[in-house]
């Protein structure tokens, strides 16, 4: 199965020459270390930064320059740096291709949740409110299950809700997913994993249609 590094080094697979990228934290920030050389992406944190590189080498980071995670980041030439207002205007106004989050929970028919656990102190939904109800294209990148081995692709979601029906594709540790409209169809299985690991590790609607390719990364 993938670690974190191999789920983000998929993910950069997705990744559009010209595309306009948000990144959530967690994984998702992983992914702008693997995008190909030979394509132009830009890079948006919620934050205000528009640019950003990939993480800065140890004893190379400037704590003024950090993304929504309050992560080090480095940027590259023609970066630009802006406030909340304009950056979310950005987000709102669906300028954005490509948006790549985290999350506890997705459901077979795509709703997502990604901020809150009951019982636990959050500062607040932040700015994946605005993300899931504005992107029309989200990836989620996650592990397939939760650390008690139970399954975190479910037909409903059990914590509250970010967004209802928006996620577009869904790739784990163990494999890539796309959301249709009967459940989780699946693409790709991650090296050495067996469709009946994946079905084992998925609660919601597997969809398997034909055979299913290894990823390539």
């Amino acid at each position: 199965m993938l670690d974190k590094n191999g789920i983000a080094k998929r993910i950069a697979q997705e990744i559009k020459d010209g595309y306009y990228v948000n990144l959530g934290i967690g994984i998702p920030t992983l992914v702008a270390n693997f995008v190909r050389d030979d394509i132009s992406v830009e890079f948006q944190s919620e934050n205000g930064v528009l640019g950003m590189g990939p993480f800065p080498f140890e004893g190379e980071e400037d704590a003024d320059i950090i993304n929504a995670g309050k992560q080090t980041i480095t940027t590259l030439p023609g970066a630009s740096f802006f406030d909340s207002a304009t950056s979310f205007g950005m987000i709102r106004g669906q300028h954005v291709n490509l948006t790549i989050l985290g999350a506890m929970e997705v459901a077979e028919n795509g709703d997502i949740a990604n901020w809150k656990i009951p019982g636990k102190m959050v500062k607040g939904m932040g700015g994946a409110m605005d993300l899931v109800a504005s992107a029309e294209n989200i990836i989620v990148a996650m592990m397939h299950t939760n650390r008690q081995g139970e399954s975190k692709l479910l037909k409903k979601c059990s914590l509250p809700l970010t967004g209802v029906g928006c996620v577009k594709k869904i790739v784990t540790n163990l494999a890539v997913l796309e959301v249709v409209p009967n459940g989780f169809k699946l693409l790709e299985r991650a090296p050495g994993i067996t469709i009946d690991e994946i079905k084992k590790a998925t609660e919601g609607n597997l969809i398997i249609d034909g055979e299913i390719p290894e990823m390539l990364i």
